[in-house]
């Protein structure tokens, strides 16, 4: 019989995560690998939740610490590069066409290129821990061309580390997982927001100075 959680998740994700609770104990490594290349790439799976429970398996000594972690890493790193890989085929043409719908004009997108090639390698590696940011920030990556070779590097970087630290709590903390489940996934949110909201008010201010600059140049 399957292991029941005690943490409150959306009817969805709650169904998806009793699947997969149910099916990882027989087939383990496939089942992380194949649900965090689909939860990065499109299903509404939760992965914190799947990989800190990998982590109380690891425990439980139903799993190997390192493997789940080298599965979760790359089933996390070949999502990332589907991402990749759809942005690049759509293209910027296709937010040129549809762009007013997503409001992301021209001119908007261009800064988000510019953006990215400035500090793309930095938030690759911090993307993962920000909820929905990392859905996107693939997909982005693809369109405005980031270097496939840095991409693949600061992703896989940044992979391993997100992966690490949840499976990694899962097994040092064993059946309290749960309570440090719930402790992180209030503050999880929060903390994303306070950093995106840093990041574009830093990006704003370098850009207005960088504006001044040239205004006073003239």
């Amino acid at each position: 019989m399957p292991y029941q959680f005690q943490i409150s998740l959306l009817g969805k994700e709650q169904t998806l995560l009793h699947f997969l609770m149910t099916i990882i104990n027989e087939y383990g490594y496939l089942v992380l690998f194949l649900s965090i290349t689909l939860g990065i790439f499109a299903l509404p799976i939760p992965m914190e939740a799947m990989l800190a429970y990998a982590g109380f398996l690891s425990f439980l000594g139903k799993l190997n610490w390192f493997g789940s972690i080298l599965a979760s890493a790359a089933g996390c790193t070949l999502g990332m590069l589907l991402s990749y890989w759809v942005g690049y085929k759509l293209g910027i043409q296709f937010f040129e066409k549809h762009g007013k719908r997503l409001h992301l004009e021209p001119d908007r997108l261009n800064s988000i290129s510019n953006w990215l090639r400035k500090y793309g390698n930095k938030l690759l590696i911090i993307a993962l821990f920000i909820p929905v940011f990392r859905h996107f920030i693939g997909y982005f990556s693809g369109v405005t061309r980031l270097p496939i070779r840095i991409y693949t590097l600061y992703t896989g970087l940044g992979s391993a580390i997100w992966v690490s630290s949840f499976i990694s709590l899962g097994k040092i903390l064993g059946p309290q997982w749960e309570v440090f489940f719930e402790i992180i996934r209030k503050y999880l949110i929060l903390t994303s927001v306070v950093l995106i909201i840093l990041i574009v008010i830093i990006y704003g201010i370098r850009k207005l100075r960088n504006v001044v600059i040239e205004t006073g140049t003239k």
